[in-house]
């Protein structure tokens, strides 16, 4: 988890709700949400946990992520992050 880059990533809150989101500093985020500094979604739902995350080259593209999965149903959210995950194990065995 580096602070230079940008990120799309998906926390998983207490009440099991997904929230997907930016950021070019993944550990200050998350330090943010689960100070009740983050998103207006993520307070009152903390603790938040790191569930899922993805490097890009650049903001765009990492925005263009958030925005897609942010279309999701809740059903499909979850699949995209298993599948995302299984290509990650896969890709670190080559």
């Amino acid at each position: 988890m580096e602070s230079n880059g940008h990120y799309f990533y998906v926390l998983t809150c207490r009440d099991d709700s997904l929230y997907g989101g930016y950021t070019n500093n993944l550990k200050r985020r998350i330090a943010q949400h689960n100070d009740g500094k983050g998103a207006k979604y993520t307070r009152g739902r903390g603790p938040v946990e790191l569930t899922f995350y993805q490097a890009f080259a650049t903001k765009g593209e990492a925005l263009k992520a958030e925005y897609r999965f942010k279309q999701f149903t809740r059903k499909k959210k979850l699949e995209y992050i298993k599948r995302a995950g299984e290509f990650d194990v896969a890709a670190e065995k080559l």
